[in-house]
């Protein structure tokens, strides 16, 4: 089912990736090679997958109809309607805070945080936005994915933490950007393996 909902999701906005792509890509790589900046395949993959994120999220947030349910204002009402573990809970309960893991960690990753109050803060503030702006476009309103999304950024942090950690106690020898580059183009090939497969 999760399989599904993705290939739909690619198959709307394949359109939009692939023009956006061509795009930044082109425009880089100019920018590297004008101002004879070093060309880190797995930095310049890290933020295309951020800005591709964030063209995702963006799609999921604003074009998806939502025609079962109203604004909800109170506090927790929402997340404790479903059953643990029933449909609704994953989609609803686990589906938000999964969908802004990669905000905290990406914000973490750049920012190279220490502490997570600047995610809370920043993931409070993109979320507030979303859930105001989806009200204001038709949609509904649901202060609790504001907490979920909270809770989402803040375990994207933590994750970014245990990776930062990992990385800090490596040797030197496979601190080199090359490693880098072959350790994120085996993630990304066992990734979309794993998804063919699935």
């Amino acid at each position: 089912m999760e399989k599904e909902a993705i290939i739909n999701l690619f198959t709307e906005v394949w359109p939009m990736m692939l023009i956006f792509c061509v795009v930044i890509v082109s425009l880089r790589v100019v920018y590297i090679f004008k101002n004879n900046q070093k060309f880190v395949i797995y930095k310049e993959l890290l933020y295309l997958a951020f800005l591709l994120y964030i063209m995702l999220l963006f799609h999921v947030v604003t074009f998806q109809d939502v025609v079962w349910s109203s604004s909800n204002f109170t506090p927790f009402k929402e997340m404790f309607r479903y059953t643990f573990g029933s449909k609704g809970f994953y989609k609803n309960v686990v589906g938000n805070m999964i969908m802004f893991m990669p905000y905290g960690f990406f914000v973490s990753y750049f920012i190279k945080l220490k502490k997570p109050y600047i995610v809370l803060v920043l993931s409070l503030i993109v979320s507030i936005t979303i859930e105001t702006t989806q009200m204001i476009i038709g949609r509904v309103f649901d202060i609790d994915d504001i907490f979920l999304n909270i809770l989402g950024a803040f375990i994207g942090y933590f994750v970014y933490r245990v990776f930062a950690k990992a990385v800090d106690k490596l040797p030197a020898l496979l601190k080199k950007d090359h490693i880098y580059n072959i350790i994120i183009i085996l993630i990304i090939i066992f990734l979309l393996t794993t998804f063919v497969i699935l």
